[in-house]
């Protein structure tokens, strides 16, 4: 009778670990692939594994958001009056390649949202001196990474609450959002 019920224990354990394994808690969820659901919450700080396409290339990436720093409004200099109430929004993350497909050059891009998870209505054309996003010429190694920052905005006086991931089939209507 003992190792019935240990057995039953064992097998109540497992079956918890499997769910919290697979995202069953905090929002974010697995899809059977092993990608992250659209929709899902993270934290910054927090991988999500991802499919991606970039022009005519696609394959599965992660994504890990390292920071989301608000900079000085003197950071858009180059950009005159366009850069006029707005405050540059850097966000520092680190690239893998899980599927091992080429997907060298490929560009990452990642939107700012306020607290509310709306859009920051400021998009930015290109970086600044003190946030250049490139990819690396060779990125086609499962398992390479690279890092990288990603130039965003918001009006100035406003808040950022997070970031999110909407390309690709099913995240432009259900994002995945890093919030801070």
């Amino acid at each position: 009778m003992k190792s019935a019920r240990t057995a039953l224990i064992a097998t109540g354990c497992a079956a918890a670990l499997l769910l919290s394994a697979c995202g069953g808690e905090g929002g974010k969820t697995v899809n059977a692939d092993g990608t992250m659901a659209p929709g899902s919450e993270l934290k910054v700080g927090e991988r999500a594994v991802v499919p991606f396409e970039y022009a005519e290339k696609s394959g599965t990436i992660a994504i890990t958001v390292k920071s989301i720093d608000i900079g000085p409004k003197e950071n858009l200099a180059k950009f005159k009056d366009k850069g006029e109430g707005t405050l540059p929004v850097y966000v520092r993350m680190v690239i893998e390649n899980v599927g091992g497909t080429d997907l060298s050059g490929a560009d990452v891009s990642l939107r700012a949202v306020d607290a509310d998870g709306k859009g920051t209505k400021v998009i930015m054309a290109s970086g600044t001196p003190a946030c250049k996003g490139e990819a690396p010429e060779n990125f086609a190694a499962k398992g390479a990474t690279f890092e990288t920052c990603d130039t965003q905005g918001v009006k100035d006086g406003g808040e950022v609450g997070g970031v999110t991931f909407n390309d690709g089939a099913g995240y432009k209507d259900k994002p995945i959002i890093w919030k801070k």
